[in-house]
């Protein structure tokens, strides 16, 4: 009787050390405070909007890098057969940034190659201005919702030592500690964010960089065109 007396209480005791060791996060965040619980919130509509801008990206950025590959064929076939009309034609219908400025350079033959040059880049600034439209609202959330975080933390952390000073030093340990490792929850938040966010930048730099490329390749490729002998 005794042994089971004392596994009974051996699990009696195994339960309620892990019924104190379980927390859920949103306890975490409700024990946190009132701006603790403001600051998490700010910190989800950034991880939102972060998102949201990435994968509104993510497809645009795909949409403008597809192109057929027989388009500068095409094209060339057009021009050099004097079917301006017909490449112009061909580049309204295709939807890329590399037809816009090959239809941009196609309205400009007749000029001075140095002007039909200037058109293709001229273009070709607003079609980089137009893919990297809100990238740059990544890279403000990935420096801004850690420090946001860290301010959660800092105003944690101020509170529960303006709890010891206001008992006179005699606060409980447990409440102090409490509000602490509460406090931390918001840098923890503030990282998360940052990291996504920073990571979805760079990814939509890269992928940003290779449809410039492919602009620009498609750009000599046309001028080179405007070179050879009729």
């Amino acid at each position: 009787m005794i042994l089971f007396q004392d596994q009974a209480s051996d699990e009696n005791l195994t339960d309620a050390i892990s019924e104190e060791k379980t927390l859920s996060v949103i306890d975490l965040i409700l024990n946190g405070g009132a701006a603790s619980t403001i600051i998490v919130i700010v910190l989800f509509v950034l991880l939102f909007v972060a998102l949201y801008i990435y994968f509104e990206r993510t497809f645009a950025i795909s949409a403008a890098s597809k192109i057929d590959k027989n388009f500068m064929n095409q094209i060339r076939d057009h021009v050099m057969n004097g079917k301006l009309e017909a490449a112009k034609l061909l580049c309204a219908q295709t939807d890329s940034p590399v037809a816009r400025l090959t239809e941009k350079g196609v309205s400009r033959i007749g000029k001075p190659l140095d002007d039909i040059n200037t058109a293709i880049e001229n273009a070709g600034t607003l079609e980089v201005y137009k893919l990297e439209k809100n990238v740059n609202i990544l890279a403000t959330v990935a420096g801004a919702a850690p420090m946001i975080g860290f301010l959660g933390t800092v105003i944690g952390m101020i509170l529960a030592f303006h709890q010891m000073a206001s008992s006179g030093g005699q606060a409980e340990m447990g409440s102090l500690a409490s509000g602490i490792y509460t406090a931390m929850t918001t840098t923890v938040a503030g990282l998360i964010v940052g990291i996504i966010a920073y990571i979805g930048y760079n990814h939509l730099v890269n992928r940003t960089d290779k449809v410039v490329h492919k602009m620009e390749a498609n750009a000599v490729e046309f001028l080179d065109l405007l070179n050879e002998p009729i």
